[in-house]
């Protein structure tokens, strides 16, 4: 993701070396309508997540990343959790090579540094 990459820093080799420590949360609902549910669930799992993940698949997660659908969703509950907005994709997808859907599914990138100095460490790991 350009926007993601910029706000690092990297360049194409550096994101090959370091985009083990990226996770990328593609699915959170909650649809129960208790009021800071969500951002509350979100916080806890952020707490446990670089454990978690140390100890299943023996890698430091720096980062966390997701994407919102701006169409259907404000992301509130990733706001509220002290998310950084990025800004908007450019609506293709990862799928089209050919650059044809341009547009067409435009998200909303959001990060949320696991650690201090984030950007720094993934500048610099491998």
């Amino acid at each position: 993701m350009k926007l993601r990459d910029q706000w690092i820093g990297w360049d194409d080799a550096t994101r090959g070396r370091a985009l083990q420590h990226v996770v990328n949360n593609s699915r959170f609902l909650v649809l129960a309508k208790i009021r800071n549910l969500a951002s509350m669930l979100l916080g806890s799992v952020l707490k446990r997540l670089a454990n978690d993940w140390q100890s299943q698949y023996a890698v430091n997660p720096y980062l966390v990343e997701t994407l919102v659908d701006s169409k259907r969703f404000y992301g509130g509950c990733y706001r509220a959790a002290n998310f950084i907005v990025l800004g908007q994709t450019s609506g293709r997808g990862r799928m089209d090579r050919s650059h044809q859907r341009h547009g067409a599914h435009v998200k909303t990138v959001m990060v949320y540094p696991l650690i201090k100095n984030a950007r720094l460490r993934l500048t610099q790991a491998g």
